[in-house]
């Protein structure tokens, strides 16, 4: 064991596994790197983290998440750089956002030499999993959960903070196929829809998996009250192009507020793209596909990226877009990203951050 400057213990696997790995043929979320960042919250404080070879951590039955869902986590990606380097994509956000699903959750805030020390402490370890550019990216999972051996319902007092990452591939190997259905919703006004809640996302399973069993592969959620504005899809929020402008929902409460969202939105208006952030109607998008004026749809996300969409679904009929090839803006908005974080452009807007 050693102890490196601010005070986090490091155990190091006996032997490393990223050898094993076939970079060029990575299955998204399956294959973990050798180490995780494991931080525990007891008598109403952090107590020192700790870096440990990747593996199983005990809980009992009674455990508190088991029983009441007390659960949140992030999402978040270190790229290999051009020069070789590793760089992290607006890491400050992912810890702003994790807090404010943490405050919604009812769970202690992560300190941010814990939350940012212990994550950059984990990466410089296991930088060597991380891809090449043109192979993908090391994912990066922050997660926290409840850990009180107590079945009363309320707060749990103890909780576990890890960081754990896996290099991936694409999400989506191909564009993606959407159904719009009012038969389920994802959250409703004062719910947890903008939190990275697990919860959120357990209750999706099950329109997913009639989604799929109909030939898309996500949902396009509608929202809770009406059942007629676009929100966003399980794993990305949503943008359309009508007309040559830039639409996607506006933050409600009910939707993530996506760092790429924003990152996307940013890049938009400063090439100078007609950008709105609005209630959007599912009727308005059918509209728009009939009359021949919905020229692109696109979702975005931390584990997407920038994702063409090939169909949207909805009430019988499919919305079927042009080829990827001709997305002039959503592939724009993908190679700018990933020339950002990959160091092959200039980052004009400090969102990297050197490991």
């Amino acid at each position: 064991m050693e102890v490196i400057s601010n005070n986090i213990n490091i155990t190091r696997t006996e032997q490393s596994r990223v050898s094993e790995v076939d970079m060029n043929n990575i299955p998204f979320g399956r294959v973990f790197s050798d180490h995780m960042l494991v931080a525990r919250y007891k008598d109403g404080s952090w107590q020192a983290p700790e870096i440990v070879p990747y593996g199983p951590l005990p809980m009992a039955p009674s455990s508190s998440v088991l029983n009441y869902g007390q659960a949140i986590f992030e999402g978040m990606k270190a790229t290999r750089g051009v020069d070789g380097s590793v760089q992290l994509f607006r890491p400050d956000q992912n810890q702003r956002r994790f807090n404010q699903s943490a405050e919604r959750i009812c769970m202690p805030a992560v300190p941010e030499e814990i939350f940012m020390g212990g994550l950059k402490a984990l990466i410089n370890l296991d930088r060597d999993w991380v891809p090449q550019p043109e192979q993908g990216s090391l994912y990066i999972r922050p997660v926290m959960f409840a850990t009180d051996e107590f079945i009363g319902v309320k707060a749990s007092e103890e909780y576990i903070f890890s960081i754990f990452t896996c290099p991936v591939g694409p999400y989506y190997s191909k564009p993606v196929n959407l159904l719009a259905s009012k038969d389920h919703v994802r959250a409703a006004i004062g719910g947890t829809g903008a939190a990275k809640f697990a919860g959120n996302y357990a209750a999706a399973l099950l329109p997913d998996r009639l989604a799929k069993a109909k030939g898309y592969d996500n949902v396009m959620w509608l929202d809770a009250r009406e059942g007629r504005y676009v929100e966003e899809c399980g794993t990305m929020n949503i943008f359309f192009v009508i007309d040559g402008t830039v639409v996607t929902p506006s933050l409600s409460g009910t939707i993530l507020p996506g760092i790429t969202r924003a990152s996307v939105l940013k890049l938009l208006r400063d090439k100078g793209y007609q950008v709105e952030t609005r209630q959007v109607s599912i009727y308005e998008i059918q509209g728009a596909y009939r009359e021949g004026r919905l020229q692109e749809v696109f979702g975005v996300g931390t584990a997407a990226t920038i994702s063409p969409v090939a169909k949207i679904g909805f009430a019988g009929e499919d919305f079927m877009m042009p080829p990827v090839e001709e997305f002039t803006i959503g592939n724009w908005l993908k190679d700018t990203l990933q020339a950002i974080k990959t160091g092959e452009s200039k980052d004009d807007y400090g969102w990297t951050v050197k490991v």
